[in-house]
């Protein structure tokens, strides 16, 4: 029950996906984190649903399969990676001190550099998966998996930015070992089926992402002192885009 009542908080924190409500006790959100990976199935599970529809029984064009795809993520987890992304675009362009940034995190407004981002970001998202094909729909269906194992991660391992807000909660109340070795299981399962589907695509999401992960690391420590949630989130997004993006760019394989 109480792996019940975790999983409902995981996926009514990170979600749109209607589920009861669960009161957020200690004892709950111990291994809530550990299901944050299960949002990333069921993105997975409709995005291979909807591209495999669009492409087999409609005539759609490239730019309306890509738009339909970048949206659905958007619209299962409600915007709240994106959110991170762009209030960390805010905060890493501003320049400014370690202190000034994190109250950039904190301000609710978007500055011109976050609308930019995003609108790159969603231009970006749409090119690659115009460039989809319904072979490829499911190796790429497990980037959603991958990339939340690997921010769930981050928040059990690296160190917190603020001694407050939403991550903080999630750190100080999660039983941090138990968490670790579920995300590694998560990743693991993710690359597993994507060697499974195709060896090379399998090499170049693990190098996509790993660099991703790297960077996100050295840039939070730096910019930061730590992480908090917007980069966490900021993180999860650049991860999906750039390992999409590998993966389409690659080539070769049975996906051709």
């Amino acid at each position: 029950m109480r792996l019940i009542q975790a999983c409902l908080i995981a996926i009514s924190m990170y979600s749109k996906i209607p589920v009861p409500r669960v009161e957020w006790k200690e004892k709950n959100m111990k291994y809530a984190m550990c299901f944050f990976p299960v949002i990333g199935v069921v993105i997975g599970i409709c995005m291979y649903l909807a591209g495999t529809f669009l492409l087999r029984h409609t005539s759609c064009s490239p730019l309306f399969l890509g738009a339909a795809l970048t949206l659905i993520p958007i619209l299962i987890s409600g915007g709240i990676h994106l959110d991170g992304l762009m209030d960390t675009a805010d905060a890493l362009s501003s320049y400014a001190d370690r202190e000034k940034k994190l109250a950039i995190l904190k301000d609710s407004h978007a500055g011109a550099f976050a609308v930019l981002w995003m609108g790159c970001y969603l231009l970006w998202s749409t090119a690659v998966y115009s460039e989809v094909t319904v072979e490829m729909l499911p190796g790429l269906s497990c980037i959603f998996v991958l990339s939340r194992a690997l921010s769930g991660f981050s928040v059990v391992t690296f160190r917190a930015a603020k001694d407050s807000g939403l991550l903080k909660t999630f750190q100080d109340r999660a039983q941090r070992k138990a968490v670790r070795v579920v995300m590694v299981f998560w990743m693991l399962a993710a690359l597993c089926f994507l060697a499974w589907m195709d060896v090379q695509k399998c090499l170049v999401a693990a190098a996509c992402a790993g660099v991703i992960f790297a960077y996100y690391r050295h840039m939070s420590r730096v910019r930061f002192g730590g992480i908090t949630g917007d980069l966490a989130g900021y993180f999860l997004s650049l991860c999906e885009l750039f390992t999409a993006t590998g993966m389409v760019l690659a080539g070769g394989g049975v996906w051709n």
